[in-house]
């Protein structure tokens, strides 16, 4: 098949509105409609002044949103997939092939208009890429040779093995490649284990639990009968991993490598339906995923931005689940919440372009997958439901793939959610899913603390506790723990080292008698300190405040008065509050709250008069 500019009738697309419109599906309102438009090629010229067309195997909504950015950047896409894939939808200057992305010939077609290749999905004809290469020079990025390995799923575990990149073990089924070879890699491997399909493999699909040999032939079965029916597979052990983390790595055409915030995926069928950014873990995990997933994109060839899932082993351990050439799922996310999106990055890599900063341009974020629930107009407009009540949710960003058809478990599209802290992230993506009353609310999500409250000994709690207490009222997520600096010194020097690689934001420690722990404390690590005298038997607190106020020049301990946490909680609030507006708010009614206070006492006290007016302890 060869290049069709497509003249395209008034292309009916779904929108959000008719979630609003009701039984007004079909009503011009309702719908979008794509003009008619007889594109000739584009004559646009990028940032650098030249004319650069890249053509992308495979339409979908990857391509599209690829698509939406290249615009933006005046750089050309054609793309090749069915008439009326979503990228197509969008694609106005440049040609559509009507073809297959699996197709030797369509991708000839596609390359001899083009300056670049690339992909939005793996499986493809990687012979015709190579072919491609020898024929006409036509560069393709990344290599045919990374994506040949990438979309066998065996392969990849044996590339990245080799490279001593973390793998789950697992064994290649041999035999007939069916049920008895699966049994044999059962014995091997023992069991549980995961029965997987070596190729054509995403979205859960090509994945099978097997707890015991009676499972296997069932296990077989659904994913096409193995290598005599031209579906191998292979044997994974059973990880009983903590979480699914995921990072997107960039790679440029010379090799340099830039890592996107670790972040947490939540599945929902075995598909991916939310994810947190960043991850709210350990900051030691989390920079751990983003130095093995480097390491993993570092052992291939090619440009490109690359989505590397992964597990958190429950002794914190990272091992690599699989990885994709290509824009992912769990980077969506960017779009909307980091400096430069994966879709961007990706052009900027294959182009040759500087690489742009992975940075997350707001605190706290999430992605919220839409999901068809099932096929017909009624179907579609349930799934749209979350869509339009995110249009009244303050962060939220809704992407909508042009699909003209609606399907259980399809993706229709995602929002984006942005805010100040994790918490406010939280409560809005709960709003959004609570207008679906199917959608599980329950994800055990454990914010990761932005303030540690420290003491010397069990016996400073009761001094302690009102610190947490005004963190837990300003919504500020913190941890609590004994740190002795006399008794338990390492552990001091462990906490303190490790505390802003940890993901806090500043510490508030309290100590009595001689009360070295805040400004150790501060001897050691970058954070704010916040340190609080507690009183004690002998001298009253007297020695803890002079102690933890005299610290010498260049150490710094912002000291409160004398078993009074309740200002270092509140100090804290203001220190997070330069960067986290939100909290300055708080902080503000907050104020404003004690202010009306002092005013009903003044009225009280007019009213009853002094001699009469009965004071609160």
């Amino acid at each position: 098949m060869g290049i069709r500019h497509l003249s395209r009738p008034s292309l009916v697309v779904v929108s959000v509105a008719s979630v609003f419109l009701g039984n007004r599906l079909h009503d011009e309102y309702a719908i979008y409609h794509c003009a008619e438009s007889q594109p000739d090629q584009s004559d646009m010229q990028n940032m650098d002044g030249k004319k650069v067309t890249v053509g992308i195997l495979g339409g979908g909504q990857l391509g599209r949103m690829t698509a939406e950015v290249a615009n933006r950047m005046n750089i050309t896409v054609a793309v090749l997939d069915a008439a009326l894939s979503p990228a197509s939808l969008i694609v106005s200057h440049g040609p559509h092939v009507v073809g297959d992305f699996r197709n030797a010939q369509s991708i000839l077609d596609l390359a001899q208009s083009c300056d670049i290749l690339t992909v939005e999905i793996e499986h493809v004809d990687c012979d015709a890429l190579d072919a491609v290469i020898a024929k006409i020079g036509m560069p393709v990025q990344p290599t045919p040779k990374t994506i040949r390995i990438i979309q066998d799923k065996m392969m990849q575990k044996l590339h990245l093995r080799d490279h001593n990149v973390p793998v789950a073990p697992f064994v290649d089924i041999r035999l007939d490649g069916g049920v008895q070879g699966v049994k044999a890699a059962g014995d091997e491997i023992g069991y549980p284990f995961m029965l997987k399909s070596r190729t054509l493999a995403y979205d859960g699909r090509g994945n099978a639990v097997v707890k015991s040999p009676e499972d296997v032939p069932a296990a077989v079965k659904s994913l096409g009968g193995g290598a005599a029916n031209g579906r191998p597979l292979y044997a994974e052990k059973w990880m009983p991993f903590t979480r699914e983390l995921a990072v997107m790595v960039a790679r440029s055409l010379n090799g340099d490598i830039l890592s996107y915030p670790c972040v947490e995926t939540v599945q929902q069928d075995s598909i991916c339906h939310l994810v947190w950014a960043p991850a709210q873990i350990n900051g030691l995990v989390a920079t751990k995923a983003k130095k093995i997933a480097e390491q993993a994109i570092s052992t291939l060839e090619g440009a490109g931005i690359y989505g590397v899932e992964m597990f958190e082993m429950p002794d914190g351990g990272i091992i690599i689940n699989e990885i994709a050439p290509r824009p992912h799922n769990s980077g969506h996310y960017t779009q909307d919440a980091s400096h430069t999106s994966q879709f961007e990055q990706h052009l900027r890599c294959i182009l040759g372009m500087p690489l742009g900063s992975t940075e997350m341009k707001v605190p706290a974020a999430a992605m919220i997958n839409i999901l068809g629930t099932g096929a017909g107009d009624e179907a579609l407009r349930h799934t749209l439901v979350p869509c339009a009540a995110a249009l009244g949710v303050p962060g939220a960003t809704v992407h909508l793939y042009g699909k003209r058809e609606c399907r259980k478990g399809r993706k229709m599209g995602h929002i984006n959610v942005v805010g100040q802290s994790m918490p406010l992230v939280i409560d809005r993506v709960k709003t959004i899913l609570q207008s679906c009353q199917s959608s599980n609310l329950e994800y055990p999500i454990s914010i990761r603390p932005d303030v540690g409250i420290i003491m010397g000994s069990d016996s400073d709690l009761q001094c302690m506790k009102p610190a947490a207490t005004i963190l837990s009222e300003f919504g500020v997520p913190f941890e609590l723990t004994i740190v002795s600096a006399h008794r338990t010194p390492l552990r001091m020097v462990e906490y303190a080292t490790a505390a802003a690689e940890r993901g806090l934001k500043c510490i508030i420690a309290g100590a009595g008698g001689a009360a070295h722990l805040p400004g150790m404390v501060a001897a050691l690590t970058p954070l704010p300190v916040i340190g609080v005298p507690v009183a004690q038997k002998v001298l009253d607190g007297q020695d803890s405040l002079y102690s933890i106020a005299q610290m010498p020049r260049g150490i710094p301990v912002a000291t409160v008065a004398i078993n009074n946490s309740t200002n270092a909680g509140l100090l804290a609030v203001r220190i997070l509050g330069a960067h986290a507006p939100i909290y300055l708010e708080k902080m503000a009614a907050y104020m404003k709250k004690q202010a009306s206070e002092v005013l009903d006492k003044v009225r009280k006290m007019e009213q009853v008069g002094w001699d009469s007016y009965q004071v609160k302890n």
